[in-house]
């Protein structure tokens, strides 16, 4: 790793190398997505935060102008209506760093994500 793409080991890592503001915004982002599943293990991934139950449910990571959130593209296209203000892509959501995070929307597509989840980590039931 480079001295500008550290290897991080903990969010809270990741976190001390934002500038101030952009701190108080992950802090905000972090505090939501652990209200909206409380279970969730924090890690790192692709260098980046993250939130795991079975598997990842969403990852986050800082850009020049905006935070991305990553909860892969089920939630992007289910809550498209509600983003719309929001710059998206398949998996990815841009919430620009001048404005406030929608934190209510954020926890609703993190329990989105949490159901997927639970689903996704049930064994399938047999057929007798």
């Amino acid at each position: 790793m480079n001295k500008d793409n550290p290897g991080f080991t903990t969010i809270d890592e990741y976190h001390a190398t934002q500038p101030a503001d952009k701190q108080r915004l992950l802090d905000q982002l972090r505090s939501a997505i652990l209200q909206a599943a409380p279970k969730a293990t924090e890690t790192i991934s692709y260098n980046m935060p993250a939130f795991k139950q079975n598997k990842v449910l969403v990852y986050y990571a800082t850009g020049k102008e905006h935070i991305g959130f990553y909860p892969t593209p089920g939630p992007i296209a289910h809550f498209a209506e509600e983003l719309a203000a929001y710059k998206t892509s398949k998996g990815a959501i841009q919430f620009p760093l001048d404005k406030p995070l929608p934190l209510a929307l954020i926890k609703k597509i993190v329990r989105f994500r949490v159901e997927k989840d639970s689903l996704a980590g049930k064994p399938a039931k047999k057929k007798s």
